[in-house]
């Protein structure tokens, strides 16, 4: 009995050095993900950019990122997770560099392509790896933890990048961001050993009856490409723009705008821990959704249409942050059980590629309402694209049980 503790305690132990290495790594991509946005007031003066433009810069990373993920799923499954792990990183750093060195808006166009390839790859290896490597038991923790993960590194990339323009100019924040990736590429080769997945996991969807393709034929693997394509338009607002049109709606303090999105994004991470206890059980994942997401929208109309006072709007984002934050494990779960087995890698890169499409269209068409000057409107898309989720959760889990049934009969 003592030699079966001393087990499960280095079982524990490991998984939580798989959930930590491969959280840092994640947090790094969602960072990267904001290294334009915060920085959209410097790079405007500096270049004399309009709204449309900035969101374009957003869209080249997202479009370059959701085509990069379809096929980096293949990739992964082929080779391995922790070779394409390294390389985005790399592309990160690279990305950063080339940014801080912009002379115009097609320098700043190549830096965004650059970071959108790295961020490519990064649901796919992240999920390959947790499902190889965390016991079955934790898996839900550590999809919480995933999630919390990718929320503080957009929490922390606003306070990180504004900080450092503030006192040393937007040419220094962009170099700061590569320093931060260059640490995280050390970190994650030196734990390199944890993130190896199973040499049969790939022999798995090799030997597999059915052929690299067939998991495309899925009502529930489309079904979960759309509604990751609406949560991401809701939430490429969120960090875009929304800001933004509620300072011009309440009157939020300047000092105060960018706390707007680093509220709602530690408050979504909190959100995420606990919905990862809710996520234990995969067949409440739809309702959890739609409750969570239907108070969302509820919130994202309050500041459409009420008159929040401007030192309260950062705890509205809070609070919507909390609401999406909760939801998130079982929106992964719910992935999960649609995914067959072998297929881990291409299923999460198709279905994780409608993240990048969404977020893709979204800046750029919440900066062309910012440009009409209707920053209500942000905030009625971001409702709209919420509500439309609940509709997609229970959607994708009845093909999931539908693809399921099947496969019992079968």
């Amino acid at each position: 009995m003592h030699t079966d503790h001393q087990a499960a305690r280095a079982s524990r132990a490991e998984d939580a050095r798989v959930v930590g290495v491969v959280g840092v790594a994640h947090a790094l991509s969602h960072f990267s993900q904001l290294l334009l946005a915060p920085l959209f007031p410097w790079l405007k003066e500096a270049f004399a950019l309009s709204y449309a433009e900035l969101g374009l810069l957003m869209t080249i990373f997202f479009v370059v990122s959701g085509i990069g993920q379809s096929l980096a799923g293949f990739v992964v499954d082929r080779i391995g997770a922790l070779p394409v792990m390294l390389g985005s990183i790399a592309l990160f750093a690279l990305a950063a560099l080339v940014l801080a060195g912009s002379n115009g808006y097609l320098m700043l166009g190549v830096g965004a392509l650059l970071a959108g390839l790295g961020n490519a790859a990064f649901h796919p290896v992240d999920y390959s790896i947790l499902n190889a490597r965390i016991s079955h038991a934790r898996i839900g923790h550590a999809y919480a933890a995933h999630g919390v993960s990718g929320n503080l590194g957009w929490a922390a990339a606003p306070v990180f990048l504004v900080t450092i323009a503030q006192f040393a100019g937007w040419r220094a924040a962009f170099v700061g961001a590569a320093l931060v990736a260059l640490t995280v590429l050390a970190l994650v080769w030196w734990h390199r050993d944890a993130l190896e997945t199973p040499r049969h996991v790939h022999e798995a969807g090799a030997a597999s009856q059915e052929g690299a393709l067939d998991f495309l034929r899925l009502p529930a693997v489309w079904l979960g490409f759309a509604f990751f394509c609406a949560f991401a338009f809701a939430l490429g607002g969120v960090q875009s723009f929304a800001p933004e049109a509620a300072r011009l709606l309440h009157g939020v303090p300047l000092d105060a705008v960018a706390w707007c999105l680093t509220a709602y994004m530690l408050a979504s991470a909190g959100g995420t821990v606990l919905g990862g206890f809710i996520a234990g059980d995969p067949e409440r994942a739809e309702r959890v959704i739609a409750a969570c997401f239907g108070a969302a929208a509820l919130l994202g109309l309050s500041l459409a249409w009420l008159p929040w006072p401007g030192i309260a709007v950062p705890f509205v984002f809070a609070a919507m942050g909390v609401a999406a934050g909760l939801a998130n494990p079982s929106r992964d779960m719910l992935i999960r059980r649609a995914t067959p087995p072998g297929a881990t890698g291409r299923v999460y890169g198709v279905v994780y590629s409608g993240l990048d499409l969404g977020m893709s269209t979204s800046p750029l068409l919440f900066g062309m309402l910012m440009d009409a000057h209707s920053p209500t409107l942000v905030f009625v898309g971001i409702a709209a694209a919420q509500a439309l989720l609940i509709l997609g959760a229970f959607r994708t889990g009845r093909a999931t049980r539908i693809r399921s049934v099947a496969a019992e009969a079968a």
